[in-house]
């Protein structure tokens, strides 16, 4: 995610500018995996990553674990279940 706190950094590698330009555009503030950097297309940024990282610009987060062969998820709205039905509680106009 990215840590919009974080005052001007100056960037030495060109392919993390780029790289910064990329999650901009297409993440925004949401938070991202690496897997959605490729499925966008992006390759061979693992190296401008971690200096993104290393300059406090963008936020690593673990992935999410729980107990072993349990499952896990993250939702983007509040689901209610009930027993005939599923109600999204957080969907608004914009999606």
């Amino acid at each position: 995610m990215k840590n919009y706190d974080v005052g001007h950094v100056p960037l030495r590698m060109p392919r993390a500018k780029q790289l910064l330009g990329v999650i901009d555009r297409n993440f925004g503030t949401l938070a991202f995996c690496r897997r959605f950097l490729d499925r966008i297309g992006e390759t061979k940024y693992l190296v401008a990553l971690k200096n993104l990282c290393d300059n406090g610009i963008i936020a690593p987060y673990p992935p999410l674990v729980d107990i072993p062969g349990s499952y896990v998820a993250q939702y983007e709205h509040t689901i209610m279940l009930r027993p005939t039905c599923k109600e999204v509680l957080t969907r608004g106009d914009d999606y």
